[in-house]
Protein backbone atom coordinates (compact mmCIF):
# COMPACT_ATOMS: atom_id res chain seq x y z
CA UNK A 1 0.00 0.00 0.00
CA UNK A 2 1.20 3.53 -0.82
CA UNK A 3 0.53 6.52 1.46
CA UNK A 4 0.99 10.14 0.42
CA UNK A 5 2.71 11.91 3.30
CA UNK A 6 3.26 15.26 1.57
CA UNK A 7 1.89 16.95 -1.52
CA UNK A 8 2.91 20.47 -2.51
CA UNK A 9 2.63 22.42 -5.72
CA UNK A 10 5.67 20.82 -7.40
CA UNK A 11 6.68 17.81 -5.28
CA UNK A 12 5.19 14.91 -3.37
CA UNK A 13 6.47 12.32 -0.90
CA UNK A 14 5.21 8.76 -0.44
CA UNK A 15 5.63 5.91 2.02
CA UNK A 16 5.31 2.19 1.36
CA UNK A 17 3.71 0.19 4.12
CA UNK A 18 5.78 -2.73 5.36
CA UNK A 19 7.75 -4.18 8.25
CA UNK A 20 11.29 -3.72 6.95
CA UNK A 21 13.43 -0.91 8.46
CA UNK A 22 14.25 1.89 5.99
CA UNK A 23 14.73 -0.35 2.94
CA UNK A 24 11.76 -1.84 1.10
CA UNK A 25 11.22 -5.61 0.90
CA UNK A 26 12.57 -5.47 -2.69
CA UNK A 27 13.41 -2.97 -5.39
CA UNK A 28 10.57 -1.33 -7.29
CA UNK A 29 9.80 0.90 -10.26
CA UNK A 30 7.85 4.13 -9.82
CA UNK A 31 5.70 5.33 -12.72
CA UNK A 32 3.72 8.55 -13.12
CA UNK A 33 0.68 8.44 -15.42
CA UNK A 34 1.99 5.17 -16.87
CA UNK A 35 5.52 6.45 -17.60
CA UNK A 36 8.39 4.89 -15.63
CA UNK A 37 10.35 7.53 -13.67
CA UNK A 38 12.95 5.67 -11.56
CA UNK A 39 13.89 2.50 -9.69
CA UNK A 40 13.89 2.70 -5.89
CA UNK A 41 14.70 0.52 -2.88
CA UNK A 42 13.63 2.51 0.22
CA UNK A 43 10.29 2.69 2.01
CA UNK A 44 10.01 6.42 1.31
CA UNK A 45 10.32 7.98 -2.14
CA UNK A 46 9.61 11.35 -3.73
CA UNK A 47 8.63 13.00 -6.98
CA UNK A 48 9.78 16.44 -8.09
CA UNK A 49 9.13 18.65 -11.09
CA UNK A 50 5.35 18.26 -10.85
CA UNK A 51 2.96 20.91 -12.17
CA UNK A 52 0.76 22.85 -9.72
CA UNK A 53 -2.97 22.07 -9.46
CA UNK A 54 -2.62 18.89 -11.53
CA UNK A 55 -3.96 15.36 -11.12
CA UNK A 56 -1.47 12.48 -11.18
CA UNK A 57 -1.61 8.70 -10.88
CA UNK A 58 1.46 7.21 -9.22
CA UNK A 59 2.12 3.47 -9.41
CA UNK A 60 4.71 1.15 -7.86
CA UNK A 61 5.66 -2.26 -9.22
CA UNK A 62 7.95 -4.38 -7.07
CA UNK A 63 10.66 -6.38 -8.83
CA UNK A 64 9.33 -9.76 -9.88
CA UNK A 65 5.68 -8.77 -9.38
CA UNK A 66 3.21 -8.26 -12.19
CA UNK A 67 0.69 -6.30 -10.14
CA UNK A 68 0.98 -2.58 -9.48
CA UNK A 69 -0.05 -0.50 -6.49
CA UNK A 70 -1.55 2.86 -7.43
CA UNK A 71 -2.44 6.11 -5.75
CA UNK A 72 -3.86 9.36 -7.13
CA UNK A 73 -3.11 12.89 -5.99
CA UNK A 74 -3.68 16.50 -6.92
CA UNK A 75 -0.86 19.00 -6.41
CA UNK A 76 -1.70 22.25 -4.64
CA UNK A 77 -2.24 25.58 -6.32
CA UNK A 78 0.27 28.42 -6.15
CA UNK A 79 0.10 32.12 -6.96
CA UNK A 80 3.32 32.25 -9.02
CA UNK A 81 6.73 30.70 -9.61
CA UNK A 82 9.76 32.98 -10.06
CA UNK A 83 13.49 32.34 -10.36
CA UNK A 84 16.14 33.92 -8.17
CA UNK A 85 17.89 34.75 -11.45
CA UNK A 86 15.09 37.24 -12.13
CA UNK A 87 16.27 39.20 -9.09
CA UNK A 88 19.91 39.28 -10.16
CA UNK A 89 21.36 36.22 -8.40
CA UNK A 90 24.58 35.12 -10.14
CA UNK A 91 24.71 31.54 -8.88
CA UNK A 92 28.39 31.26 -9.79
CA UNK A 93 29.75 30.58 -6.30
CA UNK A 94 32.01 33.64 -6.53
CA UNK A 95 29.78 36.70 -6.42
CA UNK A 96 27.79 37.09 -3.21
CA UNK A 97 24.04 36.73 -3.84
CA UNK A 98 22.66 37.75 -0.43
CA UNK A 99 20.92 40.96 -1.53
CA UNK A 100 19.33 39.36 -4.59
CA UNK A 101 18.11 36.30 -2.66
CA UNK A 102 16.69 38.31 0.25
CA UNK A 103 14.94 40.65 -2.16
CA UNK A 104 13.38 37.71 -3.98
CA UNK A 105 12.13 36.24 -0.70
CA UNK A 106 10.82 39.57 0.56
CA UNK A 107 8.85 40.42 -2.59
CA UNK A 108 7.50 36.93 -3.28
CA UNK A 109 3.70 36.99 -2.85
CA UNK A 110 1.86 34.64 -0.52
CA UNK A 111 1.49 31.22 -2.08
CA UNK A 112 4.47 31.83 -4.35
CA UNK A 113 7.37 29.51 -5.18
CA UNK A 114 10.92 30.81 -5.43
CA UNK A 115 13.05 28.57 -7.64
CA UNK A 116 16.82 28.15 -7.43
CA UNK A 117 18.11 26.75 -10.75
CA UNK A 118 21.30 24.68 -10.76
CA UNK A 119 24.25 26.76 -9.58
CA UNK A 120 26.07 27.82 -6.40
CA UNK A 121 24.55 30.75 -4.54
CA UNK A 122 27.07 32.24 -2.09
CA UNK A 123 25.17 34.01 0.65
CA UNK A 124 25.07 35.44 4.15
CA UNK A 125 22.07 34.54 6.34
CA UNK A 126 18.59 34.78 4.84
CA UNK A 127 15.28 35.41 6.61
CA UNK A 128 12.11 33.64 5.46
CA UNK A 129 8.50 34.79 5.73
CA UNK A 130 5.15 33.00 5.87
CA UNK A 131 3.26 31.26 3.05
CA UNK A 132 6.11 30.66 0.59
CA UNK A 133 7.96 27.74 -0.98
CA UNK A 134 11.68 27.65 -1.77
CA UNK A 135 12.58 25.07 -4.41
CA UNK A 136 16.21 24.03 -4.88
CA UNK A 137 16.67 22.25 -8.19
CA UNK A 138 19.06 19.33 -8.44
CA UNK A 139 22.52 20.90 -8.71
CA UNK A 140 21.49 24.05 -6.82
CA UNK A 141 23.66 24.81 -3.77
CA UNK A 142 22.89 27.53 -1.24
CA UNK A 143 26.41 28.07 0.14
CA UNK A 144 27.06 29.87 3.43
CA UNK A 145 29.65 32.60 3.49
CA UNK A 146 32.75 32.00 5.62
CA UNK A 147 32.91 35.68 6.71
CA UNK A 148 31.80 35.23 10.31
CA UNK A 149 32.15 38.92 11.14
CA UNK A 150 29.37 39.69 8.65
CA UNK A 151 26.85 37.34 10.26
CA UNK A 152 24.38 39.36 12.38
CA UNK A 153 24.28 38.52 16.08
CA UNK A 154 20.68 38.15 17.24
CA UNK A 155 19.61 38.61 20.88
CA UNK A 156 18.29 35.74 22.95
CA UNK A 157 15.33 37.83 24.16
CA UNK A 158 14.07 41.39 23.84
CA UNK A 159 12.03 43.40 26.32
CA UNK A 160 9.09 45.58 25.34
CA UNK A 161 9.90 49.08 26.65
CA UNK A 162 6.25 49.75 27.46
CA UNK A 163 4.85 46.47 28.78
CA UNK A 164 8.09 44.83 29.91
CA UNK A 165 7.08 41.63 28.12
CA UNK A 166 9.86 39.43 26.78
CA UNK A 167 10.06 37.89 23.32
CA UNK A 168 12.26 34.82 22.83
CA UNK A 169 14.41 34.89 19.71
CA UNK A 170 17.31 32.52 20.28
CA UNK A 171 18.71 29.69 22.31
CA UNK A 172 21.37 27.01 22.12
CA UNK A 173 22.03 23.85 24.13
CA UNK A 174 18.98 24.44 26.30
CA UNK A 175 19.67 28.02 27.38
CA UNK A 176 18.88 31.54 26.23
CA UNK A 177 21.88 32.82 24.30
CA UNK A 178 22.62 35.45 21.70
CA UNK A 179 23.48 33.59 18.50
CA UNK A 180 24.83 34.35 15.09
CA UNK A 181 21.95 34.36 12.65
CA UNK A 182 21.57 30.99 10.97
CA UNK A 183 21.99 30.60 7.23
CA UNK A 184 18.23 30.05 6.80
CA UNK A 185 16.22 31.66 9.58
CA UNK A 186 12.48 31.87 10.14
CA UNK A 187 10.94 33.46 13.22
CA UNK A 188 7.23 33.67 14.13
CA UNK A 189 6.31 32.50 10.62
CA UNK A 190 4.10 29.74 9.25
CA UNK A 191 3.30 27.68 6.17
CA UNK A 192 6.81 27.43 4.70
CA UNK A 193 8.23 24.68 2.48
CA UNK A 194 11.81 24.11 1.34
CA UNK A 195 11.77 21.41 -1.32
CA UNK A 196 13.83 19.87 -4.11
CA UNK A 197 16.98 17.83 -4.64
CA UNK A 198 19.33 20.76 -4.06
CA UNK A 199 21.68 21.42 -1.15
CA UNK A 200 21.93 23.91 1.70
CA UNK A 201 25.65 23.93 2.63
CA UNK A 202 26.69 25.68 5.84
CA UNK A 203 30.32 25.60 4.67
CA UNK A 204 31.46 25.03 8.25
CA UNK A 205 34.68 23.29 7.28
CA UNK A 206 35.99 26.25 5.28
CA UNK A 207 35.43 29.00 7.85
CA UNK A 208 36.49 29.16 11.50
CA UNK A 209 33.19 27.83 12.84
CA UNK A 210 34.80 24.60 14.05
CA UNK A 211 37.82 26.30 15.64
CA UNK A 212 37.96 27.92 19.11
CA UNK A 213 34.22 28.59 18.97
CA UNK A 214 34.00 28.91 22.76
CA UNK A 215 35.77 32.25 22.34
CA UNK A 216 33.21 33.67 19.89
CA UNK A 217 31.06 36.64 21.06
CA UNK A 218 27.89 34.62 20.38
CA UNK A 219 26.85 31.01 19.91
CA UNK A 220 27.38 29.49 16.49
CA UNK A 221 24.60 29.54 13.91
CA UNK A 222 22.74 26.52 12.67
CA UNK A 223 22.18 25.87 8.98
CA UNK A 224 18.39 26.11 9.44
CA UNK A 225 16.85 27.70 12.55
CA UNK A 226 13.07 27.86 13.03
CA UNK A 227 11.88 29.95 15.98
CA UNK A 228 8.21 29.76 16.97
CA UNK A 229 7.14 28.58 13.54
CA UNK A 230 4.14 26.52 12.51
CA UNK A 231 3.70 24.28 9.51
CA UNK A 232 7.24 24.16 8.11
CA UNK A 233 8.16 21.31 5.74
CA UNK A 234 11.60 20.29 4.48
CA UNK A 235 11.28 17.87 1.56
CA UNK A 236 14.06 16.21 -0.39
CA UNK A 237 16.88 18.66 0.30
CA UNK A 238 20.40 17.89 1.53
CA UNK A 239 21.71 19.93 4.47
CA UNK A 240 25.44 19.68 5.12
CA UNK A 241 28.54 21.04 6.85
CA UNK A 242 26.78 22.97 9.60
CA UNK A 243 28.71 25.50 11.69
CA UNK A 244 27.06 23.65 14.61
CA UNK A 245 23.72 21.80 14.61
CA UNK A 246 22.26 21.49 11.14
CA UNK A 247 18.52 21.89 11.72
CA UNK A 248 17.03 23.40 14.88
CA UNK A 249 13.25 23.77 15.19
CA UNK A 250 12.77 25.85 18.37
CA UNK A 251 9.42 26.15 20.19
CA UNK A 252 7.71 25.30 16.91
CA UNK A 253 4.66 23.29 15.87
CA UNK A 254 3.80 20.96 12.98
CA UNK A 255 7.28 20.50 11.57
CA UNK A 256 8.00 17.82 8.94
CA UNK A 257 11.32 16.66 7.52
CA UNK A 258 10.75 14.20 4.67
CA UNK A 259 13.19 12.28 2.46
CA UNK A 260 16.04 14.67 3.32
CA UNK A 261 19.74 14.03 3.93
CA UNK A 262 22.05 15.59 6.54
CA UNK A 263 25.81 15.21 6.17
CA UNK A 264 28.93 16.37 7.98
CA UNK A 265 32.40 15.05 8.72
CA UNK A 266 32.56 12.45 11.49
CA UNK A 267 34.98 14.56 13.52
CA UNK A 268 33.14 17.88 13.09
CA UNK A 269 32.25 19.37 16.51
CA UNK A 270 28.62 19.34 17.75
CA UNK A 271 27.20 18.99 14.25
CA UNK A 272 23.96 17.26 15.27
CA UNK A 273 21.65 16.39 12.39
CA UNK A 274 18.38 17.77 13.73
CA UNK A 275 17.54 18.94 17.25
CA UNK A 276 13.84 19.78 17.68
CA UNK A 277 13.60 21.68 20.96
CA UNK A 278 10.34 22.12 22.89
CA UNK A 279 8.34 21.41 19.74
CA UNK A 280 4.89 19.87 19.31
CA UNK A 281 4.18 17.67 16.29
CA UNK A 282 7.45 16.68 14.64
CA UNK A 283 7.66 14.13 11.81
CA UNK A 284 11.09 12.95 10.62
CA UNK A 285 10.41 10.38 7.92
CA UNK A 286 12.59 8.75 5.27
CA UNK A 287 15.68 10.81 6.11
CA UNK A 288 19.40 9.95 6.05
CA UNK A 289 21.98 11.18 8.57
CA UNK A 290 25.77 10.98 8.77
CA UNK A 291 27.16 13.62 11.13
CA UNK A 292 29.76 14.43 13.77
CA UNK A 293 27.45 14.17 16.80
CA UNK A 294 23.92 12.90 17.45
CA UNK A 295 21.88 12.24 14.32
CA UNK A 296 18.55 13.19 15.93
CA UNK A 297 18.46 14.79 19.38
CA UNK A 298 15.09 15.67 20.90
CA UNK A 299 15.34 18.43 23.50
CA UNK A 300 13.24 20.65 25.78
CA UNK A 301 15.76 23.02 27.38
CA UNK A 302 17.66 23.13 30.64
CA UNK A 303 16.02 23.86 33.97
CA UNK A 304 15.84 27.68 33.71
CA UNK A 305 14.11 27.59 30.33
CA UNK A 306 11.79 24.81 31.47
CA UNK A 307 10.70 26.79 34.52
CA UNK A 308 10.17 29.90 32.40
CA UNK A 309 8.38 28.48 29.35
CA UNK A 310 7.07 25.06 30.51
CA UNK A 311 7.01 23.61 27.01
CA UNK A 312 7.67 19.87 26.61
CA UNK A 313 8.64 18.04 23.45
CA UNK A 314 5.44 16.28 22.44
CA UNK A 315 4.06 14.10 19.61
CA UNK A 316 7.28 13.23 17.74
CA UNK A 317 7.49 10.49 15.10
CA UNK A 318 10.74 9.22 13.59
CA UNK A 319 10.22 6.53 10.94
CA UNK A 320 12.01 4.87 8.04
CA UNK A 321 15.27 6.74 8.63
CA UNK A 322 18.93 5.77 8.16
CA UNK A 323 21.44 6.96 10.77
CA UNK A 324 25.17 6.53 10.23
CA UNK A 325 28.43 7.49 11.95
CA UNK A 326 27.02 9.67 14.72
CA UNK A 327 27.42 9.59 18.49
CA UNK A 328 23.80 8.54 18.93
CA UNK A 329 21.28 7.55 16.29
CA UNK A 330 18.19 8.81 18.14
CA UNK A 331 18.89 10.73 21.35
CA UNK A 332 16.69 12.26 24.01
CA UNK A 333 18.43 15.08 25.86
CA UNK A 334 20.48 15.88 27.59
CA UNK A 335 18.64 19.22 27.64
CA UNK A 336 15.18 17.82 28.46
CA UNK A 337 14.10 19.79 31.50
CA UNK A 338 10.73 20.61 29.94
CA UNK A 339 9.99 16.91 29.50
CA UNK A 340 9.52 14.62 26.51
CA UNK A 341 6.36 12.61 25.88
CA UNK A 342 4.60 10.65 23.15
CA UNK A 343 7.63 9.69 21.06
CA UNK A 344 7.64 6.81 18.56
CA UNK A 345 10.76 5.67 16.69
CA UNK A 346 10.17 2.84 14.21
CA UNK A 347 11.36 1.16 11.00
CA UNK A 348 14.83 2.72 11.24
CA UNK A 349 18.29 1.41 10.37
CA UNK A 350 21.31 2.47 12.44
CA UNK A 351 24.80 1.83 11.08
CA UNK A 352 28.12 2.38 12.92
CA UNK A 353 26.85 4.91 15.45
CA UNK A 354 28.39 4.89 18.93
CA UNK A 355 24.97 4.31 20.49
CA UNK A 356 21.63 3.44 19.00
CA UNK A 357 18.68 4.55 21.12
CA UNK A 358 20.17 6.99 23.62
CA UNK A 359 18.47 8.79 26.50
CA UNK A 360 20.65 11.08 28.60
CA UNK A 361 19.81 13.21 31.63
CA UNK A 362 21.26 14.05 35.05
CA UNK A 363 20.50 15.56 38.43
CA UNK A 364 19.73 19.21 37.97
CA UNK A 365 17.41 18.88 34.98
CA UNK A 366 14.43 19.44 37.30
CA UNK A 367 11.04 18.09 38.27
CA UNK A 368 9.46 19.13 34.96
CA UNK A 369 11.89 16.79 33.23
CA UNK A 370 9.45 13.90 32.92
CA UNK A 371 10.19 11.48 30.08
CA UNK A 372 7.27 9.16 29.42
CA UNK A 373 5.36 7.19 26.77
CA UNK A 374 8.41 6.42 24.65
CA UNK A 375 8.31 3.57 22.12
CA UNK A 376 11.16 2.24 20.00
CA UNK A 377 10.24 -0.60 17.64
CA UNK A 378 11.24 -2.38 14.46
CA UNK A 379 14.86 -1.21 14.47
CA UNK A 380 17.85 -2.74 12.74
CA UNK A 381 21.35 -1.93 13.98
CA UNK A 382 24.72 -2.93 12.57
CA UNK A 383 28.08 -2.08 14.17
CA UNK A 384 26.43 0.06 16.83
CA UNK A 385 28.70 -0.14 19.88
CA UNK A 386 25.87 -0.08 22.45
CA UNK A 387 22.34 -0.47 21.03
CA UNK A 388 20.26 0.78 24.01
CA UNK A 389 21.35 3.38 26.58
CA UNK A 390 19.40 5.20 29.29
CA UNK A 391 21.83 7.30 31.32
CA UNK A 392 20.75 9.48 34.25
CA UNK A 393 24.37 10.41 35.06
CA UNK A 394 25.29 12.39 31.95
CA UNK A 395 28.29 14.61 32.60
CA UNK A 396 28.64 16.96 29.63
CA UNK A 397 27.51 20.48 28.69
CA UNK A 398 27.24 21.92 32.23
CA UNK A 399 29.68 23.89 34.42
CA UNK A 400 29.14 21.48 37.33
CA UNK A 401 29.60 18.37 35.19
CA UNK A 402 32.36 16.95 37.42
CA UNK A 403 30.77 17.83 40.77
CA UNK A 404 29.86 15.33 43.47
CA UNK A 405 26.21 16.29 42.98
CA UNK A 406 26.38 14.77 39.51
CA UNK A 407 28.43 11.65 40.24
CA UNK A 408 27.45 10.66 43.80
CA UNK A 409 25.98 7.14 43.69
CA UNK A 410 24.23 7.48 47.05
CA UNK A 411 20.56 8.52 47.10
CA UNK A 412 20.18 12.28 47.38
CA UNK A 413 17.07 14.14 48.53
CA UNK A 414 14.34 14.44 45.90
CA UNK A 415 13.71 18.11 45.21
CA UNK A 416 12.78 20.48 42.38
CA UNK A 417 16.03 19.62 40.58
CA UNK A 418 15.34 15.87 40.37
CA UNK A 419 14.36 14.48 36.93
CA UNK A 420 12.04 11.54 36.39
CA UNK A 421 11.97 8.75 33.82
CA UNK A 422 8.69 6.99 33.05
CA UNK A 423 7.90 4.06 30.74
CA UNK A 424 10.16 2.91 27.92
CA UNK A 425 9.38 0.12 25.47
CA UNK A 426 11.98 -1.41 23.15
CA UNK A 427 10.81 -4.18 20.85
CA UNK A 428 11.46 -5.92 17.53
CA UNK A 429 15.14 -5.08 17.19
CA UNK A 430 17.89 -6.93 15.37
CA UNK A 431 21.37 -5.78 16.36
CA UNK A 432 24.64 -7.19 14.97
CA UNK A 433 28.26 -6.20 15.49
CA UNK A 434 27.77 -4.68 18.96
CA UNK A 435 30.89 -4.17 21.08
CA UNK A 436 30.52 -2.46 24.48
CA UNK A 437 27.14 -3.62 25.80
CA UNK A 438 23.80 -4.86 24.54
CA UNK A 439 21.78 -2.60 26.84
CA UNK A 440 23.02 -0.16 29.48
CA UNK A 441 20.32 1.41 31.64
CA UNK A 442 21.45 3.37 34.69
CA UNK A 443 18.84 5.22 36.76
CA UNK A 444 19.17 7.41 39.84
CA UNK A 445 18.76 5.71 43.22
CA UNK A 446 16.46 8.49 44.48
CA UNK A 447 14.49 8.60 41.20
CA UNK A 448 14.42 5.13 39.62
CA UNK A 449 13.22 4.62 36.07
CA UNK A 450 9.58 3.55 36.27
CA UNK A 451 9.44 0.83 33.63
CA UNK A 452 11.59 -0.79 30.93
CA UNK A 453 10.24 -3.41 28.55
CA UNK A 454 12.56 -5.35 26.22
CA UNK A 455 10.73 -7.62 23.82
CA UNK A 456 11.76 -9.60 20.71
CA UNK A 457 15.31 -8.28 20.64
CA UNK A 458 18.45 -10.00 19.40
CA UNK A 459 21.97 -8.69 19.95
CA UNK A 460 25.08 -10.35 18.50
CA UNK A 461 28.52 -9.08 19.46
CA UNK A 462 31.39 -8.64 17.02
CA UNK A 463 34.11 -11.24 17.28
CA UNK A 464 36.74 -8.50 17.35
CA UNK A 465 34.83 -6.29 19.80
CA UNK A 466 36.92 -3.78 21.73
CA UNK A 467 36.18 -2.21 25.13
CA UNK A 468 34.22 1.04 25.06
CA UNK A 469 32.13 3.35 27.23
CA UNK A 470 28.42 2.49 27.01
CA UNK A 471 27.46 5.87 28.49
CA UNK A 472 29.05 9.22 29.27
CA UNK A 473 29.40 9.67 33.02
CA UNK A 474 31.99 10.42 35.68
CA UNK A 475 34.21 7.60 36.95
CA UNK A 476 33.37 5.63 33.85
CA UNK A 477 34.34 2.02 33.25
CA UNK A 478 34.96 0.53 29.83
CA UNK A 479 32.89 -2.54 28.93
CA UNK A 480 33.23 -5.22 26.31
CA UNK A 481 30.49 -7.65 25.25
CA UNK A 482 28.43 -6.81 28.31
CA UNK A 483 24.90 -8.21 28.25
CA UNK A 484 21.86 -6.45 29.71
CA UNK A 485 22.76 -4.03 32.51
CA UNK A 486 19.94 -2.39 34.48
CA UNK A 487 20.31 -0.32 37.63
CA UNK A 488 17.60 1.49 39.58
CA UNK A 489 14.57 0.47 37.53
CA UNK A 490 11.27 -0.16 39.32
CA UNK A 491 9.85 -2.66 36.82
CA UNK A 492 11.70 -4.70 34.19
CA UNK A 493 10.09 -7.01 31.66
CA UNK A 494 12.29 -9.06 29.34
CA UNK A 495 10.60 -11.27 26.76
CA UNK A 496 12.11 -13.20 23.85
CA UNK A 497 15.53 -11.56 24.06
CA UNK A 498 18.53 -13.40 22.58
CA UNK A 499 22.17 -12.47 23.14
CA UNK A 500 25.15 -13.92 21.29
CA UNK A 501 28.80 -13.59 22.24
CA UNK A 502 28.29 -12.14 25.74
CA UNK A 503 31.22 -12.12 28.15
CA UNK A 504 30.11 -12.59 31.76
CA UNK A 505 26.54 -12.60 33.01
CA UNK A 506 23.89 -12.03 30.35
CA UNK A 507 21.76 -10.03 32.82
CA UNK A 508 22.93 -7.75 35.61
CA UNK A 509 20.30 -5.96 37.69
CA UNK A 510 21.21 -3.65 40.57
CA UNK A 511 18.71 -1.89 42.77
CA UNK A 512 15.79 -2.98 40.58
CA UNK A 513 12.27 -3.84 41.68
CA UNK A 514 10.07 -6.36 39.87
CA UNK A 515 11.88 -8.34 37.17
CA UNK A 516 9.90 -10.59 34.81
CA UNK A 517 11.63 -12.69 32.17
CA UNK A 518 10.15 -14.93 29.50
CA UNK A 519 12.04 -16.55 26.67
CA UNK A 520 15.36 -15.34 28.03
CA UNK A 521 17.13 -18.59 28.76
CA UNK A 522 20.53 -16.93 28.69
CA UNK A 523 19.60 -15.19 31.95
CA UNK A 524 20.17 -18.47 33.82
CA UNK A 525 17.65 -17.51 36.45
CA UNK A 526 16.91 -14.13 37.98
CA UNK A 527 19.84 -12.08 39.24
CA UNK A 528 20.22 -10.96 42.81
CA UNK A 529 19.41 -7.30 43.42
Amino acid sequence: MIDTIYCGSSSACFQLEGDTPYYARSGYTVSVDGEARFHGDTNVFSLFGLAPATDYTVSVRFDGDSAEERITLTTTRETCCVSVKDFGAAGDGVHEDTAALQAAISFLPEGGRLRFPAGTYLTLPLCLKSHITLELDEGAVLLGSTERERYPILPSTTTDPITGAETLFNGFEGQEFACYQSLIHASFAQDIAIVGRGTVDGNGQNGDWWQDFDQFPAKRPRVIFLNHTKGVTLHGITVKNGPSWHIHPFYSQQFAMLDCAVQSLKDSPNTDGIDPESCDGVDIIGCRFSVGDDCVAIKSGKIDMARKYKTPADHHTIRNCLMELGHGAVTLGSELSGGIQNLTVSHCYFYATDRGLRIKTRRGRGRDSVIDHVLFENIRMDKVLTPIVINMWYNCCDPDRYSEYVWCRDPLPVDDRTPRMGAFTFRDMDCTGAEAAACYIDGLPESPIASVELERISVAFAEDAEPGMPSMRNHNVARCRMGLYLENVERVRIKDVALSGVEGKPLTAVGCGEIVTEGFEEADGLPEN
